[in-house]
């Protein structure tokens, strides 16, 4: 077994695409690899086959290396929940809450859950590609690091090291990062690989060679920007994807400060007939024929911060001209009429007015839900006038999967109208007059059928004529990414790192 690392100049930088589409590339040539984070700070997560909780680009990752993602390739899982603390995950499983100072304590007990994973994915394959986080050259986070050399220095590991040059300033990145490590660090710093480039090439040569020359380390390689290029995105959101010229369905969704699973987004966002806007604080809430209050990691909290930026006007406004509305996960909870917190699991304890829209209400309850699920979508559409079923149109049993990760349980006559049937129970509500939607379920757009089916009851016609299979878009970018390397990295060079020459 061997473990190469992937560490980067800055968040974003490109480590999880890079992981992603080196699992892919050393799959494809008949080698058994796998991706490791040792601690990852995100809000996007996914659930593995064993019912644990990982970061979504780790799971992303496995996909990439054609094998199930696990609770072992990412141990230490971060959610914010406000800018001091966070709930920690240990072993896909959710360990408590903790503030950052508390947590920097707690690293030494990390370190050991970090190893301890580390070391039973070793014994399963022959390479593992490890992604660091954030940057090294964090000075002020070097003491008890797990995240970046203090697990490469620790298992004895190369590292490479990427920069962003789309950023500007990547030989700066580089070349500083570099000095702000120790003297072991730089020496098993095996060379850089430059992400995002744009342009003619022949005028970054000289670049490089002052680099090389200087750094006393090579350039594997040059990635060039990937146009369009949409996966699973560890955290950031970002609106890359398919142009639309002439849509027919204009959604709308809040950037919540907590804002978590945003994925949910990604097969709208190449749909050709939709658009999408992501509407930030301060900004004007635009017209739409849908709103979409996605999931949130503190949404009681992000509630607030909903009804300060006026949306909750702009909803009833949605509603009272025959708009839709769609709430997922905690913007589903939002859609209720309380929310009760009793024992402050993502807040202060108390019950907190909802938006009042849907009659039920949510408690907060310890023991997360966690579990990947298939159902169908239950009910029929509902026509413009209201109470007008479009009998002849209906759904109902159009196939649905996601997975489920909430603390809340939600209960009230709403859901005597569910939207799906999940594995036998009934999931999600959805309003008499077709107006209101609800569930719980995440990634519930993936499935072209559900997909296609769901637009149509938001009201996009003839819905058919446009569906989008996610999981086919997502193979195909893995391997758009993986040719890219291969073409654009000094795959020998890697390959020789990892023991396969």
């Amino acid at each position: 077994m061997t473990t190469l690392m992937i560490q980067g100049t800055t968040s974003d930088a490109g480590k999880s695409t890079v992981v992603a589409g080196l699992c892919r590339a050393l799959s494809r040539r008949g080698i058994s690899v796998a991706p490791f984070k040792p601690q990852n700070m995100a809000l996007n997560s996914a659930v593995t086959p064993e019912g644990g909780e990982i970061g979504r680009s780790t799971a992303l990752q496995a996909r990439a290396a054609g094998i199930a993602p696990h609770c072992d390739m990412n141990p230490v899982l971060l959610k914010p929940e406000t800018d001091h603390g966070a709930q920690v995950i240990l072993d896909g499983r959710v360990y408590g809450h903790m503030g950052a100072l508390d947590y920097h304590a707690f690293k030494r007990q990390a370190r050991e859950t970090v190893l301890a994973a580390w070391e039973r994915l070793s014994s399963r394959f022959e390479v593992i590609i490890a992604e660091g986080a954030g940057s090294p050259a964090e000075v002020n986070l070097r003491e008890g690091d797990i995240a970046n050399m203090g697990f490469a220095e620790a298992i004895d590991c190369p590292v490479l090291l990427v920069g962003d040059i789309d950023r500007g300033g990547v030989f700066a990145q580089l070349v500083g990062t570099l000095s702000l490590l120790s003297e072991t660090e730089r020496a098993r710093t095996q060379g850089f690989i430059i992400n995002r480039f744009r342009g003619d090439i022949a005028l970054l040569e000289s670049g490089l060679d002052w680099l090389t020359t200087y750094a006393g380390k090579p350039v594997l390689g040059v990635l060039r920007h990937l146009e369009g290029l949409l996966l699973d995105a560890e955290d950031g959101v970002g609106l890359a994807g398919q142009e639309t010229d002439r849509p027919e369905l204009h959604i709308v969704v809040p950037m919540l400060p907590r804002i978590s699973n945003h994925t949910d987004l990604d097969p709208l966002r190449l749909h050709p007939r939709v658009s999408l806007s992501l509407v930030s604080e301060g900004q004007p809430i635009p017209p739409a024929d849908v709103i979409l209050l996605p999931g949130s990691k503190a949404t009681v909290s992000d509630l607030a911060w909903l009804r300060a930026q006026g949306w909750e006007a702009a909803i009833q406004r949605q509603l009272r001209y025959g708009g839709k509305v769609l709430g997922i996960c905690g913007g589903f909870q939002m859609l209720g009429e309380t929310i009760d917190d009793p024992d402050g699991l993502e807040g202060a304890p108390g019950v907190t007015p909802g938006l009042g829209l849907l009659p039920m209400r949510t408690r907060m309850v310890a023991g997360k839900q966690l579990r990947n699920v298939r159902g169908t979508l239950v009910g029929s559409r509902v026509g413009p006038c209201v109470g007008t079923v479009l009998a002849n149109q209906a759904g109902e049993g159009v196939a649905v999967s996601g997975y489920e990760i909430h603390n809340g349980i939600s209960e009230g006559p709403a859901l005597e109208r569910p939207l799906m049937q999940l594995e036998g129970r009934p999931d999600g509500a959805v309003s008499e007059d077709g107006q209101l939607l609800g569930t719980y379920l995440h990634g519930l757009f993936e499935e072209a059928s559900a997909c296609t089916e769901l637009l149509a009851r938001l009201g996009l016609g003839d819905a058919e004529a446009a569906a989008v299979d996610y999981a086919a878009h997502r193979e195909r970018e893995l391997d758009r990414l993986a040719d890219a390397l291969e073409e654009q990295l000094d795959m020998a060079q890697v390959l020789e790192l990892v023991g396969r020459h």
